[in-house]
């Protein structure tokens, strides 16, 4: 009995530290989110640069030190997977550049067709469907009709557009009076630009470029407060992926292993893909010999963790550059020779490939900071924020319910002191109730032994 009774308390306690206490955010008036991204912003940046205005931004919130991106770790992929949750396979934009058999269309990222972004329904949709609006400032796929809709507020892309010229649209769209958005993007497009041009490793160039980031980030947090949404507004601001330092050095041509008419080329530059115009074991066999820094897979083989074969808009062909190396084709520029310094698209397991992520306000902890997180769980945080039903996704809350105010959080060491100390403490209760059992027969037998000699009859 005692043993069953030590096993159920227990158990118990195990499931109330995995799922925790959700109390639930007031939807009444509704939550409001920014979502900032600086594109290209790898997470060590925060250790190799100085940033005051993003440490603040965090000191009073949370700060995730890295996300682990998808594969292909690129601008338009990793994007759509911040709003939508998926892996590229089920969202549907699978690089920059593409092309759908099915279809016969080739994208790129100037593209505004619909059809290439309606297998996923991004949060800006999902929060208008249920009633409230939303406003993006040129995030990708923003300004195209996804399911025939867009969202109440939007710029059309335009990197002519300062950032101060974004924030200030944002901050309009939060203060209208009886049409404020209550959800709203941010796309910024440095310090990629920069990284691709100089590379991460150039201390000296990119320190001004981060430095003019976290000029950005004050301008933000002076215009919000401005505008009394500072204490009101939750403010989350990452990267769509990281970078890696790169040299012109470091280049495979593919015109050294096989005839460019073999294939047709649709994405290169780390990450390239082939569609075979001639026999495919052929083409394959002679791309796994061209280099020792290049791995080349048919579509079936490729690794199952990167969730990425099952959509037709991957190619038959797969070639993916070792850490550092780029992909090229004779007579058809990757990029320019001007920005061979830095890239990105490589194995999203790379520290170099990871963003970060920091948020702030009501809906975060105070001073709170954890290693890593999922760029899929990004999508079921905010929309447990914004209280919306999310559509389904790849990425769970539970991974950054530590992050959250409003969520019952313990972590892995804490768990286990608790757990030692309730076993502990029923291990003590299991044994004194032992001891009373025992006590009890013991007392019991004494009060026999005095009535049976009561009861003797030659005491009569």
């Amino acid at each position: 009995m005692y043993k069953t009774v030590f096993i159920l308390a227990a158990l118990g306690c195990l499931i109330m530290i995995c799922n925790g206490n959700k109390l639930g955010i007031n939807s009444s008036p509704p939550a409001k989110l920014i979502l900032v991204s600086f594109d290209g912003f790898r997470a060590d940046y925060l250790k190799r640069f100085s940033m005051p205005k993003l440490a603040e931004f965090f000191r009073d919130g949370v700060l995730v030190e890295e996300v682990k991106d998808i594969f292909i770790t690129k601008t338009f992929p990793n994007h759509y997977t911040l709003v939508t949750g998926l892996y590229a396979e089920s969202h549907g934009i699978v690089a920059n550049s593409m092309y759908d058999p099915n279809t016969k269309q080739k994208f790129n990222i100037s593209d505004s067709y619909s059809t290439w972004w309606n297998e996923a329904v991004p949060i800006w949709l999902t929060n208008e469907e249920q009633g409230h609006k939303s406003g993006c400032a040129m995030w990708p796929g923003s300004d195209v009709h996804i399911h025939n809709s867009t969202p109440s507020e939007y710029l059309r892309y335009n990197p002519k557009v300062t950032f101060a010229e974004r924030v200030n649209n944002i901050t309009t769209w939060f203060t209208k009076a009886n049409n404020t958005v209550n959800f709203a993007t941010l796309y910024w497009e440095e310090p990629d630009a920069s990284g691709h041009k100089f590379g991460p490793d150039d201390l000296k160039n990119m320190s001004i470029v981060l430095s003019e980031i976290d000029n950005n980030i004050g301008f933000l947090m002076s215009e919000l407060k401005r505008f009394n949404l500072w204490d009101t507004v939750n403010v989350i601001i990452t990267s769509d992926h990281g970078m890696a330092q790169c040299s012109p050095d470091r280049v495979i041509t593919l015109d050294n292993c096989i005839d460019p008419g073999n294939y047709t080329l649709v994405d290169v530059n780390p990450i390239a893909a082939l569609i075979p115009l001639t026999d495919p074991e052929y083409v394959y066999k002679m791309l796994k010999k061209c280099s020792d820094n290049m791995k080349v897979y048919m579509k079936e083989d490729i690794p199952d963790q990167w969730h990425y074969k099952h959509n037709s808009r991957i190619q038959p062909i797969l070639l993916v550059a070792d850490e550092g190396w780029m992909i090229a084709q004779r007579g058809t520029p990757s990029r320019s020779k001007a920005l061979l310094e830095g890239e990105h698209g490589y194995d999203n397991s790379l520290d170099s490939m990871h963003p970060f992520l920091a948020g702030h306000g009501p809906a975060f902890r105070k001073g709170f900071k954890t290693h890593t997180i999922n760029s899929v769980d990004v999508y079921p945080m905010m929309c447990h924020i914004l209280g919306l039903n999310g559509e389904p996704n790849n990425g769970t809350l539970f991974n950054t319910k530590c992050l959250l105010m409003d969520q019952w959080c313990i972590l892995v060491p804490e768990a286990i002191g608790i757990v030692i100390g309730v076993i502990m403490v029923l291990t003590t209760l299991t044994c004194i109730l032992i001891l009373l059992q025992k006590r009890i027969p013991l007392h019991r037998r004494f009060s026999r032994l005095q009535n049976q000699e009561d009861d003797d009859p030659l005491l009569e």
